[in-house]
C-alpha cells in the first residue's frame, strides 16, 4: 500500500499544489451546505440575532439551491469564454459578497441574498474547479485529485458543524469569508489549464503551463497528445443539443444524471442539512446532538479521504456499489427505528440503533456515492461539451437536492419521518442496481481513451 502511495504522488507535487489552491471555495461551500444545522436552531432561540417568520426556515435550504440552479447558465458560459482558472477567482468575489451579508446582515431578508449569493457560487466553482482538476491532472493520480474537492467540502462541513453551536452567526461568516479571500490572494499564482490554453490557441502559454504541472520539462508528447485530443473534440459541435443527439454524449449525461439523482434521494442533503433536528427526534441521550454531528461530518471527511487514495488503485466502479449497499442498509435501520417508535414502542434501549446507523451511513455514503460522482463527471465529457455536460450534472444536482427537501419535509409532516428514509432506502436500492449496469469504469483512462469508451 505504500509503496503504491509513493508511486503515486511521485512527481505530483506541483499538480497538488494547484489542485489545493483551486478548492479552498470547496471549504467554504462545506460550510454553507452545512450551515443550516446549526444556524437554524440559533435563528429559533431566544437570543436570536435576527427574527424568522414560520416557513423561513425552509426557504433558508432552499435558497442556497435556488442560488446554484440560477448559476448554471453563467456557469456554461464562463467556463469556456472566461476559463476555468478565471472562472474559479470570480466565484470567491461572489462568495465573499455572500458572506459579507449573512454576517453583517440584520433582517432574514440579508440572510435569504447571502444564501443565495453563496449558492450561486457554489454552482460556478463546482462547475469550474473539477474541470480545471481534471484537466491538470495526470491520469495516474486524476482520481485522487478530482475527489479533493469534496474532501474540501466536507472540511467545511466539519468547521460548521464544530463552530456553529459555539460562536455566533457573524463570527463564522469571517471564517467563511476568510477562506474565499485567501483564494483569490494564492489562486493567480496557479498554472491554467492546459486543455484550455491549447482550446484558445495558447500553444506556448500551455507549454508553460503543463512544465509547471509536470516534475519533467520534457512536455512534448502529452502536449501532442492533448493537442491532437482537443482538435478532435474541435470537430465535435458543440450545441446543447449534442448532449443528447450524440450518442456518447448521451450515455456520459445518463450517467452523470443517475449519480447526482441517486446522492439526494439516498438523503445526504437531509441529513447534513437536518442532523441535529433528526437526532433530537431521536431521543439520543448520552450525546449532544451537536456532538454527535461533530462525529458525523468527522466520519464522512475520513471515509472519503480514504477513497480518494484508493479510487485510482481499486476503480470507481466498485466502490459506488459497495457504498450503494451499505447506505442502503443504513437508510433501512433509520426508517425501522422511526418506524417503531411511530408505532409507540418503547425504544429507550434502542436509543443508540439510529445514532450508529447514521454513523455506517456517514463512512458508507461518502466512501463511494458522496465522492466518485464529482471525480466521473469531470471525467466523462468531451471538451467541447464539457461546460454543457458539468451545467447539466449540476442542474439534477440541485433539482434533486431541493426535490429531496421538500419530499422530506412533507413526507415527515404528513405521515411520519421513518416514511422518508423508507423511500431513500429504495430510492438508493434501485439506484445501485442501474450504477451495477450502466455505469464504466474510468480508472487509469486517458480523458480520450473514456471517450473512446463511451462511442464504443
Amino acid at each position: 500500500m505504500i509503496k503504491h502511495l509513493l508511486n503515486m504522488f511521485e512527481g505530483c507535487g506541483p499538480q497538488l499544489l494547484a489542485v489545493l489552491a483551486g478548492t479552498i471555495n470547496a471549504v467554504s461551500d462545506g460550510m454553507q451546505y452545512g450551515w443550516s444545522s446549526p444556524s437554524i436552531p440559533i435563528l429559533e432561540s431566544e437570543n436570536t440575532p435576527v427574527q424568522l417568520e414560520p416557513g423561513d426556515e425552509v426557504w433558508l435550504e432552499s435558497l442556497y439551491m435556488l442560488g446554484g440552479l440560477v448559476g448554471l447558465p453563467f456557469s456554461i458560459y464562463l467556463v469556456d469564454y472566461a476559463g476555468r482558472k478565471k472562472t474559479v477567482l470570480m466565484s470567491s468575489v461572489v462568495g465573499i459578497c455572500g458572506w459579507i451579508f449573512i454576517g453583517a446582515g440584520t433582517s432574514v431578508t440579508h440572510l435569504f441574498i447571502g444564501r443565495f449569493l453563496l449558492g450561486l457560487t457554489a454552482d460556478i466553482a463546482f462547475n469550474a474547479s473539477p474541470m480545471y482538476i481534471s484537466e491538470i491532472a495526470h491520469q495516474k493520480i486524476r482520481g485522487f485529485l478530482a475527489g479533493i474537492i469534496y474532501l474540501m467540502m466536507l472540511l467545511g462541513i466539519v468547521i460548521i458543524y464544530a463552530i456553529g453551536p459555539l460562536i455566533s452567526i457573524q463570527a463564522s461568516s469571517i471564517v467563511g469569508g476568510s477562506l474565499l479571500l485567501s483564494q483569490f490572494i494564492i489562486f493567480p499564482f496557479m498554472p491554467d489549464s492546459p486543455y484550455y490554453l491549447i482550446y484558445v490557441d495558447k500553444h506556448e502559454e500551455a507549454k508553460q503551463a503543463l512544465q509547471r504541472l509536470r516534475v519533467e520539462k520534457d512536455v512534448t508528447k502529452e502536449l501532442i497528445e492533448i493537442s491532437k485530443a482537443v482538435e478532435r473534440q474541435k470537430t465535435e459541435k458543440g450545441r446543447p443539443q449534442d448532449l443528447f443527439l450524440i450518442k456518447s454524449n448521451r450515455k456520459a449525461c445518463f450517467i452523470v444524471m443517475l449519480l447526482n439523482i441517486t446522492q439526494h434521494f439516498a438523503g445526504i442533503t437531509i441529513l447534513i442539512m437536518n442532523l441535529h433536528d433528526i437526532l433530537n427526534e431521536a431521543n439520543f441521550d448520552i450525546m449532544s446532538s451537536s456532538n454527535t454531528a461533530i462525529i458525523f461530518s468527522t466520519l464522512m471527511l475520513i471515509s472519503a479521504t480514504v477513497a480518494t487514495f484508493v479510487v485510482d488503485k481499486y476503480g470507481r466502479k466498485i466502490l459506488l456499489v459497495l457504498s450503494g449497499i451499505l447506505t442502503c442498509v443504513a437508510l433501512f435501520a433509520i426508517a425501522i427505528y422511526f418506524h417503531l417508535q411511530y408505532l409507540g414502542l418503547n425504544l429507550v434501549a434502542l436509543g443508540w440503533v439510529p445514532v450508529l446507523s447514521v454513523m455506517v451511513y456517514a463512512i458508507a455514503f461518502k466512501f463511494g456515492l458522496g465522492i466518485i460522482p464529482i471525480v466521473m463527471t469531470a471525467e466523462l465529457f468531451p471538451a467541447r461539451v464539457k461546460g454543457l455536460g458539468m451545467a447539466v450534472s449540476d442542474t439534477m444536482y440541485i433539482l434533486a437536492s431541493t426535490l429531496s427537501i421538500y419530499v422530506y419535509q412533507w413526507l415527515s409532516d404528513s405521515y411520519g419521518i421513518y416514511v422518508s428514509f423508507y423511500l431513500f432506502g429504495v430510492c438508493c436500492m434501485f439506484s445501485t442496481v442501474l450504477i451495477t449496469t450502466y455505469a464504466p469504469e474510468t480508472k487509469g483512462k486517458t480523458l480520450e481513451e473514456i471517450q473512446m469508451i463511451l462511442k464504443k
